[in-house]
């Protein structure tokens, strides 16, 4: 799957995700006795959530864009559907074409610490699927723990 393909999948399954969770709010506003219908999707569009600022941080560091446009790109993801345009955005500008970096280049950067860590996991896919998905379950459980951001200020 190209970054392209990966980036895509993930923004608009973060839009349908917002969706769904705005549907259940609506759902338990209407019949309070549907409150189940937040938890639901509201872990549905935490896990979302999650792979998609993890997707939109590794498709960012391939395509080489700077760090203020990757931290843009993920914090995007709070405001609801705002992924679909930016996605529509990058793809007008070419900015998620090409492959996957698993080579050094003659690039400045690849000489970089970080650079050479990202090719190293992207060179193997099925290492780089069990750490994010492990770094990912962690984060979310960890963020269960803290309870519903609703709360997590008051």
């Amino acid at each position: 799957m190209s970054p392209k393909s990966l980036y895509r999948l993930f923004a608009v399954g973060e839009a349908i995700t917002w969706a769904l969770l705005i549907s259940a709010l609506i759902t338990r506003a209407l019949a309070p006795d549907l409150g189940i219908a937040v938890t639901v999707a509201g872990t549905i569009h935490g896990a979302m959530f999650l792979s998609y600022c993890t997707t939109a941080v590794l498709v960012g560091v391939n395509q080489r864009w700077r760090f203020g446009k990757i931290a843009g790109a993920v914090s995007l993801a709070i405001v609801p559907f705002a992924t679909v345009p930016l996605d529509r955005a990058l793809l007008r500008k070419g900015q998620l074409e090409g492959a996957w970096r698993t080579q050094a280049s003659d690039h400045p950067g690849d000489s970089k610490w970080i650079d050479k860590l990202f090719r190293w996991f992207i060179a193997r896919p099925f290492v780089l699927i069990a750490f994010l998905v492990i770094s990912v379950a962690a984060l979310f459980s960890f963020l269960l723990f803290l309870g519903s951001p609703t709360t997590w200020f008051n």
